[in-house]
C-alpha cells in the first residue's frame, strides 16, 4: 500500500510539473496546474483531518486491488496471522482483505485479523503470565509478515504489525534495541509455525479466498491439521 501512494504522489507531481512546461505551448493557463495542485491537497486534508485518511485508503486499496498478487499477497499475509492466532489459541473475531471491507464493516484501522485482546488488557496479570500472552501476540502480529516471506521471499506488508509490537512494548518499558530481537524471535516463530503446518495454511487460504466465516476457517485448519 505504502508504494502504491509513493507512486501516486511521484505520478501527481510529474503530470503538474509537465502540464506547467507544456502548458504554453498547448496555451494552458498556468492557473490550471496550481488549482489541481490545491484542490488535491484540499482533499487530502480533509480526508486526513475529518476521516483519518479513510477515504485516501480506500482509493488506493482499489486501485492496488486490481493487481492479482497484491490480492494474493494480502490473503496470504492474512491467512498467515489467522493461523498463528488458531495454534496459539487466540480467539478470532473476524477478518477483512481490504480497506472497503474493512470501511463496510465499521472496523477501526487497516482491518486485517482481530483478535481478542482482552486477555492482553488484563488490569493485573502475573509477570509471568503477561510474558507468556506477549510472546503469543508478537508471534500473531509478525506472522503475517512471516507468510509473505515464505512465499515471495520478502514482506510488502506489514507496516501496521510492526507498530503494534513496538508500541506494546514501548507501554512496558522495553528498549528499542530489545523491540527489534523480540521482532525477530517472533518472526522466526512465526515462519516455524506456519511451515509445520503448510497444508492447514493453504486449506485456510483456499476458505478465507471465498470469505469463509470465521468458525468455518477454524474448521477447515481443525480438519487439515488432523491429516497433516
Amino acid at each position: 500500500m505504502q508504494q502504491t501512494a509513493l507512486n501516486l504522489i511521484a505520478i501527481g507531481v510529474f503530470a503538474i510539473t509537465l502540464s506547467s512546461l507544456l502548458g504554453p505551448m498547448f496555451n494552458i493557463s498556468p492557473a490550471i496546474p496550481a488549482i489541481a495542485t490545491f484542490g488535491i491537497m484540499g482533499l487530502f486534508t480533509l480526508d486526513t483531518l475529518t476521516f483519518q485518511g479513510k477515504a485516501g485508503t480506500i482509493f488506493l486499496d482499489l486501485l492496488a486491488g486490481k493487481n492479482p498478487q497484491h490480492r494474493d499477497r494480502i490473503l496470504r499475509h492474512e491467512a498467515g496471522h489467522f493461523l498463528v492466532a488458531y495454534l496459539l489459541e487466540i480467539p478470532i473475531t473476524g477478518y477483512t482483505l481490504s480497506a472497503w471491507e474493512t470501511f463496510r464493516q465499521g472496523i477501526s484501522g487497516l482491518g486485517g485479523v482481530t483478535f481478542d485482546t482482552q486477555k492482553l488488557q488484563q488490569d493485573f496479570p502475573s509477570p509471568w503470565e503477561m510474558q507468556v500472552i506477549l510472546d503469543r501476540f508478537c508471534t500473531v502480529w509478525m506472522a503475517g509478515i512471516a507468510a509473505e516471506t515464505i512465499v515471495y521471499g520478502s514482506a510488502e506488508g506489514g507496516a501496521e504489525d510492526r507498530q503494534k509490537i513496538r508500541y506494546t512494548l514501548t507501554q512496558l518499558g522495553i528498549p528499542v534495541s530489545n523491540q527489534e530481537q523480540k521482532e525477530r524471535a517472533s518472526a522466526l516463530q512465526a515462519r516455524t509455525l506456519l511451515e509445520e503446518n503448510s497444508h492447514a495454511y493453504q486449506a485456510l487460504v483456499t476458505a478465507m479466498e471465498q470469505r469463509a466465516s470465521v468458525e468455518d476457517c477454524y474448521q477447515v485448519i481443525g480438519q487439515h491439521l488432523v491429516s497433516s
